[in-house]
């Protein structure tokens, strides 16, 4: 069967594993062994069930969210592209390729205020590192896009996704 978010009903167990998992997990060899014991089902099950709440869209993704001032990157900007049609792939997969923009993700332009359709997240320790990796950027996809700007950030905002309360 093939499980999409209109036939898969999410169970008890499924509910207590992400009240558990959304606000966080320890940075361990084995993060899901502490839930494991808590709600008495094996890392492997809570495993195969994120993945299947992942794949009908329960889940978005499950990733560590750093504190980049901690790591010592003190400059954060987005980058905002308006690619060319049909490159949009090919073009985030050259960031993750490159290796220093965090995350990269299609968003829909509304023109005529907002013509960028791909974002790109970078960090850096100093202006100069920034600068470089922007340049970078630009010089790899050039052909691909018409326009680009950046967004520097002023300030740390809280990471965190949706939080499910009573479910």
């Amino acid at each position: 069967m093939n499980f999409t978010i209109e036939n898969y009903q999410l169970d008890e167990v499924d509910k207590l594993i992400i009240e558990r998992v959304q606000t966080g997990l320890e940075i361990t060899r084995h993060p899901y062994e502490k839930l494991s014991k808590e709600i008495n089902i094996s890392e492997e099950e809570i495993c195969m069930r994120l993945e299947k709440m992942h794949k009908v869209g329960f889940v978005r993704k499950n990733a560590i969210a750093t504190n980049h001032y901690k790591l010592g990157y003190s400059l954060n900007a987005m980058t905002v592209w308006n690619v060319k049609e049909g490159s949009l792939d090919l073009v985030g997969n050259i960031f993750k390729e490159l290796g220093f923009a965090s995350h990269c993700y299609e968003r829909p332009k509304i023109p005529p205020d907002w013509n960028y359709n791909l974002f790109a997240m970078i960090h850096a320790r100093t202006e100069v590192e920034l600068q470089n990796q922007l340049i970078k950027m630009k010089e790899a996809v050039s052909e691909y896009v018409i326009e680009m700007d950046l967004i520097v950030s002023t300030e740390i905002l809280k990471k965190t996704g949706i939080r499910l309360k009573g479910i």
